[in-house]
């Protein structure tokens, strides 16, 4: 077997760049879904705030 395909099978670095996609895509996953329960969670305080000044404004 030539010396530059065991080279290239012996190779592991496209594995690593694999894994760190893979870390990134569920690190992504995880903040998208952090957000949209910070974004429920904070809508009924937005509406007291709205309400509060339109009270105060009139």
């Amino acid at each position: 077997m030539p010396v530059s395909l065991k080279r290239f099978l012996n190779d592991d670095q496209g594995a690593t760049a694999i894994e760190y996609g893979l870390i990134m895509s569920l690190m992504t996953i995880a903040c998208i879904v952090a957000f949209v329960a910070l974004s429920a969670g904070s809508d009924g305080m937005w509406n007291k705030i709205q309400n509060l000044i339109g009270n105060a404004l009139q």
